[in-house]
């Protein structure tokens, strides 16, 4: 009887549409699941889809035994507890030599640890950041593994053909040791999640100030995505203002659902690592903010009884409205990229990973959901200068940044005047604005803390550390 040459475990909607698209791509894969029905509704739909070559086993050491060796076995469980469990479940049955891939969103020191305990026993671990959804697991996802080469190099053949395709390669390279590939991934949804949240308030700002109704929003965003804003996000939300109410009530799908934002973790998991690393992530934060406010839904009702709700001016320029909306977004992902390539570049430093940040860029360009054509530009950015020390500085989005300041200053202004809350677009702004000034009022910062700790400052016209009697 032939053997698999790789094992997926956990076929929840990820698991199970990375293994039909592993089957798919010629790789025959044996799956497990720890209950069996969801092991029957794979094996069915790999049946309906083509008869992939997909088996599968509802005993564990049935799954193992029908594996080639060395043994490879993806698992997409729960991060946490879940992770540790099926591990301690699958190492009896395998061997020295075999390994691990973790395909989920895990916290990078815990990869590290698992990977650690696991080689002492002979066995490999890896952990892979996955992004793109079910649609991306499906048809090719992004995907980001970190940890030993030499796992990488025996997992290659099978990733370089799963992941998406774009016009210089698979979205999949090898991106460094330890958990780097798990840190890339939480980084990735950090990034998502500003992304998110700067699309919301460019939402909030065109249908509260502008009036613009969702057929209006529609178009907007399908020209938007049709120019420099071109992305998977953008594209979707065009369609979200397109999706009527199929509840028989009548209007659009997206005025129904409640103001109140989920996650699951990995944006905090981003900010605690930026405090870490003492790398400023406005943006994100701010981002992070945006839901934990959106989750005070009883509250903020109560709240608009007292202070009331916008009232948005009158005879406002629509078309030049959407123009500058468009510009303050743009300026806005801008620095909110520009972050998130500082952590990872920072974390590469501390770790000693030797991170390629223009690699990086590149496998985001296709399959997961911050991938957009902006991306090629970040790309060339890093290609041209690997040591960049932020995009800001690079000349091609300086220019950018310079020729939107107008536009992206007159949304800030028009949207504080009205009462909304833009705090990405805000943050954004002052992270630039505090970015390229020469001087900051820092220096009072410093004055004050030697006066009240002795914690000594620098003097701009002399080296060395000082500290001053402030009350003589």
């Amino acid at each position: 009887m032939s053997q698999s040459q790789v094992g997926l475990v956990g076929l929840a909607v990820m698991g199970q549409n990375l293994a039909l698209n592993i089957a798919e791509k010629g790789f025959p894969i044996s799956v497990y699941n720890r209950t069996g029905d969801k092991v029957d509704a794979c094996v069915a739909r790999a049946k309906e889809e083509g008869n992939l070559p997909l088996t599968g086993y509802k005993d564990l050491n049935d799954f193992v035994q029908s594996l080639e060796r060395p043994r490879r076995v993806i698992m997409l469980v729960k991060a946490g507890g879940p992770v540790d469990a099926t591990i301690e479940s699958l190492v009896p049955h395998l061997e020295v030599g075999d390994f691990i891939i973790d395909g989920g969103n895990e916290w990078y020191p815990n990869t590290e640890r698992r990977a650690a305990a696991l080689a002492s026993k002979g066995i490999g671990y890896m952990g892979m950041g996955v992004s793109g959804g079910e649609e991306g697991a499906r048809n090719g996802p992004s995907m980001m593994p970190g940890g030993p080469r030499e796992t990488w190099e025996l997992m290659k053949p099978i990733l370089s053909k799963v992941a998406a395709q774009v016009d210089d390669g698979p979205c999949v390279t090898y991106i460094g040791p330890g958990g780097s590939g798990n840190y890339v991934k939480m980084v990735h949804n950090g990034i998502e999640y500003g992304d998110m949240q700067l699309i919301s308030e460019a939402y909030d700002v065109l249908k509260t100030v502008g009036g613009l109704t969702n057929e209006e929003l529609h178009q907007v965003f399908t020209d938007w995505n049709n120019g420099s804003l071109n992305s998977f996000l953008i594209e979707i939300t065009a369609k979200v203002f397109a999706k009527r109410d199929d509840q028989g009530k009548g209007g659009h799908l997206v005025d129904y659902i409640l103001d109140q934002t989920g996650m699951k973790g990995t944006g905090r998991w981003t900010i605690i690592e930026a405090a870490e690393l003492s790398i400023a992530a406005p943006t994100m934060a701010a981002s992070l903010d945006g839901r934990f406010l959106s989750a005070l839904k009883q509250e903020r009702v109560a709240a608009s009884a007292l202070y009331g709700d916008p009232t948005p001016p009158s005879g406002v320029d629509k078309k030049q409205l959407i123009d500058d909306v468009s510009k303050a977004l743009y300026a806005s992902k801008i620095c909110s990229y520009a972050q998130g390539m500082n952590l990872i570049r920072a974390a590469s430093i501390s770790h000693d990973w030797n991170l390629n940040l223009g690699e990086i860029s590149r496998i985001w360009k296709g399959g997961c959901i911050i991938r957009a054509i902006f991306l090629d530009r970040i790309k060339k950015a890093y290609d041209l200068d690997a040591n960049l020390a932020s995009l800001l500085v690079n000349p091609s989005f300086a220019a950018e940044l310079n020729e939107s300041q107008g536009a992206w200053r007159r949304v800030i202004n028009l949207a504080v005047n009205t009462g909304i809350a833009v705090p990405g677009f805000s943050s954004s702004l002052a992270y630039f604005d505090q970015y390229r000034r020469a001087r900051l009022p820092a220096n009072l910062v410093q004055a004050q803390r030697d006066f009240f700790g002795r914690h000594t400052f620098e003097r701009t016209d002399m080296a060395g550390a000082y500290s001053a009697m402030w009350e003589e």
